[in-house]
C-alpha cells in the first residue's frame, strides 16, 4: 500500500526528533548568537511551543517534541550567493542590543509584523513601503519591530548543515521546498492544523493562513517523498 501524506509527515517529525537529539536540543531564537558553532550553510526549521500537533503524535508524549513546524527556510540558493546560515537567522532575530530588527531584510519578520498589526489594530503605513527606508522611518517602525522580535525570539529552532554550492538546484533548496510542500495544508485536507490562537490567522497573505505556515513559496506545490531519504541520510551523518 502506498504511503499517505500522514505517513510521510509522521516520518518527517521522527527525523526531526533524531535531529534534535543529535543537536543536543533545540534553541530559542532569542538565545542564539553569532559566537555559536553554526555551519556555513544549511536549512532551518522553526517550531512554536504553543502550536501542538494533533494528527502525527503516534508515540508517548515524552518521545520527541509535540510542537509543529511553522516555518522552514534556507539561504544561498542563487548562484554566487555569499549568505550564511547564521546571517539569515540573525536577520530574523534582529540585533539583541536593541530588541528590534529590520523587516526589510527578513520576509519572516515582515509577515509576522503584518499579522501583529492586523490582530492588535496597529497602523504602520511604511511597513510595506520599499526595500530601503530612512533612519527616521526605521525609528518610527521600531515598536512593531520589537514586537516581532519578541514573537520570533520565543520560537524553537532546529538546523541542519548542508554545505553544497549556492544554486537553485542545491540540496538545501530541494529539502526546503519539499518540507514546505509536505507540511502545507494549502488546498488540502488539514493535518496538524494551526490552533485557533495562531497568529498566522491574522496574516494578510492567504497562503500563510491556508497553509498554516509562515511560508508563502512552495506551499501550493506537490512534494516528492524521496526527499525524506535524503534528509535521513544527512541527519545520520551528524
Amino acid at each position: 500500500m502506498a504511503s499517505s501524506r500522514l505517513d510521510h509527515l509522521i516520518q518527517f517529525y521522527h527525523l526531526l526528533d533524531n535531529l534534535e537529539e543529535r543537536l543536543s536540543g533545540a534553541r530559542k531564537l532569542r538565545d542564539c548568537t553569532g559566537a555559536m558553532d553554526w555551519p556555513k550553510r544549511g536549512i532551518y526549521f522553526f517550531r512554536q511551543a504553543d502550536e501542538q500537533r494533533s494528527n502525527t503524535l503516534t508515540s508517548s508524549p515524552s518521545s520527541g517534541s509535540r510542537s509543529r513546524v511553522i516555518r522552514v527556510g534556507t539561504h544561498a540558493v542563487s548562484q554566487n550567493s555569499r549568505s550564511t546560515l547564521w546571517g539569515r537567522l540573525s536577520n530574523h532575530r534582529g540585533p539583541a542590543s536593541t530588541g528590534g530588527g529590520n523587516h526589510r531584510g527578513s520576509v519572516f519578520r515582515k509577515l509576522v509584523g503584518e499579522a501583529l498589526m492586523q490582530r492588535d489594530k496597529h497602523i504602520c503605513p511604511t511597513w510595506n513601503a520599499g526595500k530601503t527606508a530612512t533612519k527616521t522611518i526605521r525609528k518610527a517602525e521600531q515598536p512593531i519591530e520589537r514586537a516581532v522580535s519578541a514573537v520570533l525570539g520565543e520560537m524553537e529552532l532546529l538546523w541542519l548543515a548542508i554545505d553544497d554550492p549556492p544554486s537553485r538546484h542545491s540540496l538545501r533548496g530541494v529539502i526546503e521546498r519539499n518540507s514546505i510542500a509536505l507540511l502545507s495544508n494549502y488546498e488540502k485536507p488539514p493535518l496538524d492544523p494551526p490552533s485557533p490562537q495562531w497568529l498566522g490567522h491574522f496574516s494578510l497573505k492567504s497562503k500563510v493562513r491556508q497553509s498554516g505556515l509562515w511560508n508563502q513559496r512552495h506551499v501550493e506545490e506537490k512534494y516528492d517523498p524521496s526527499f525524506l531519504d535524503a534528509l535521513e541520510e544527512l541527519i545520520g551523518r551528524l
